[in-house]
């Protein structure tokens, strides 16, 4: 994508639009290189695999819910005078999973789901995006992630 300076901290520099990586994504529009790569890689060698060995049905979608905007950090009093990983184009956040047998698995509705196969499938899927991104951000965290996992190519490594 071309390069855009916004001012202010905020910037679409190095950023690509991902078109296809095998398994459709929504509500992702530009990420910068690094994202872009850990992101896909993510996608197709953690939470398809996952979704097929343990809940039995491929992958048919990921809902994400954005990747840039110019915004600070939200949730952290400690943080919020400092501008957001999507204010770079450098996180993206993830609401959920659509399978090819009609299951939607959201962060919002599942994360401390009773099933144990979903529980685990998401447990699984969160430990390996802690191994992939710098700062993985989940309902754990704080009640402004309680709908979505924050996915960060930011080197800081931060998980929770």
């Amino acid at each position: 994508m071309a390069d855009q300076d916004f001012g202010g901290g905020c910037a679409l520099l190095g950023t690509v639009r991902l078109v296809d990586i095998g398994v459709p994504m929504t509500g992702l529009k530009a990420l910068r290189c690094g994202e872009a790569r850990a992101l896909t890689g993510w996608v197709r060698n953690a939470v398809a695999p996952a979704a097929y060995q343990m809940l039995g049905s491929e992958l048919a979608r990921v809902d994400g819910l954005g990747t840039y905007a110019c915004r600070n950090v939200i949730g952290s009093a400690a943080a919020s005078g400092r501008r957001s990983g999507h204010a770079i184009a450098n996180a993206a956040d993830i609401g959920g999973f659509v399978l090819k047998d009609g299951r939607r698995i959201t962060i919002a509705a599942d994360w401390a789901s009773p099933d144990l196969q979903v529980h685990g499938f998401l447990d699984a899927i969160h430990r390996s995006a802690c191994r992939r991104f710098g700062t993985v951000l989940s309902p754990d965290y704080n009640a402004a992630h309680h709908d979505h996992l924050h996915l960060e190519d930011d080197h800081v490594g931060f998980c929770r």
